[in-house]
């Protein structure tokens, strides 16, 4: 049963990119870009819904807009409405008659009005300053009856609408992280390694020519899973780690204790920078599906300014 109904999913929805009309996409989204003050959106029952769903897009992509049950329009709230303005009504019949009211009143405030419709030949295109027909071939319904494939068109629309604004404003991953300041999406938008590493006393250090039994100390006390090794000018040579130990051991036995950490280190490492996004420096530690970096030394140029753990990252709460 599902995979019948997948598949026409998938058929109508196919109908839809072949038979939208490119250049009128076109026309509502240059008319939408150049609008100074807002997008207002509206709707009455399904289309009300995924109305206002299209407005709480693009308001977090950057996009001044609101949504106004059409009920509300003739109640007071056409008073936020301006000539600077654009109200986008959604209808997949085009004749819905709590829409068509608010025509002239939309008129009289002088704001621009796209009317996105199922049937151009409808009387709410007629009126709009640009009307866009988004095909649809036939309702998932068996009945044609129950909103489904035209609820989703309009959805599809409204999201490439707003990213396409996203796009042309250059909104940032930073600003995105500013409109989402709680949750993973804000954190990962917004935390920086800086915020998290470890640095100052707490860092292990050691020189080239100490021996492993010399550093262990220092290694076993920070408690880092690592050491990291400077040269008697403080400029980063490696790290050594946990896993190097284990995998010294395994191959050199006892003798791996009298030998230099500058024999044993990992010499250029793969670090990253305080001003980096945790996230990307959690990517970069999972970059080897086989192999996961669980220690970035943090550099400043030559010198090591602190260590992130992929612990302190998950910890945050991005991944």
């Amino acid at each position: 049963m599902l995979r019948e109904l997948f598949n026409d999913q998938q058929k109508h929805l196919q109908y839809f990119f072949d038979h939208l009309n490119k250049e009128k996409a076109e026309a509502v989204f240059n008319l939408c870009a150049n609008i100074k003050g807002f997008l207002v959106l509206t709707g009455v029952g399904k289309s009300g819904l995924v109305a206002e769903k299209i407005a709480m897009t693009l308001v977090s992509t950057g996009t001044k807009a609101l949504y106004l049950p059409s009920t509300n329009f003739l109640h007071g709230d056409i008073g936020i409405v301006s000539s600077d303005d654009c109200v986008i009504l959604l209808s997949k019949s085009g004749e819905t008659e709590e829409l068509l009211s608010l025509v002239p009143f939309i008129r009289k405030k002088g704001a621009k009005m796209v009317s996105l419709v199922s049937n151009y030949n409808s009387r709410l295109a007629q009126h709009a300053d640009v009307a866009l027909s988004l095909p649809v071939e036939k309702e998932l319904c068996p009945f044609d009856l129950a909103p489904t494939i035209s609820t989703e068109v309009q959805l599809l629309f409204g999201d490439v609408l707003a990213i396409a604004l996203m796009k042309q404003k250059g909104f940032s991953l930073a600003s995105y992280g500013e409109n989402h300041p709680s949750g993973t999406i804000g954190k990962k938008a917004t935390i920086k390694v800086g915020q998290i590493m470890v640095q100052g006393e707490s860092l292990p250090f050691c020189l080239p020519s100490q021996t492993l039994q010399e550093i262990l100390p220092e290694f076993s006390s920070k408690r880092l899973g690592c050491i990291l090794i400077n040269d008697e000018a403080g400029t980063f040579q490696g790290i050594y780690t946990d896993g190097d130990l284990r995998r010294s051991l395994l191959v050199l036995g006892s003798d791996v204790m009298q030998k230099t950490i500058g024999e044993l280190m990992i010499r250029s490492p793969i670090s990253t920078q305080s001003d980096v996004l945790a996230w990307d420096a959690l990517k970069l530690m999972q970059k080897d599906p086989k192999r996961w970096i669980m220690v970035l030394p943090v550099l400043d140029g030559i010198r090591v300014v602190g260590l992130i753990r992929m612990h302190d990252i998950i910890h945050t709460g991005i991944a």
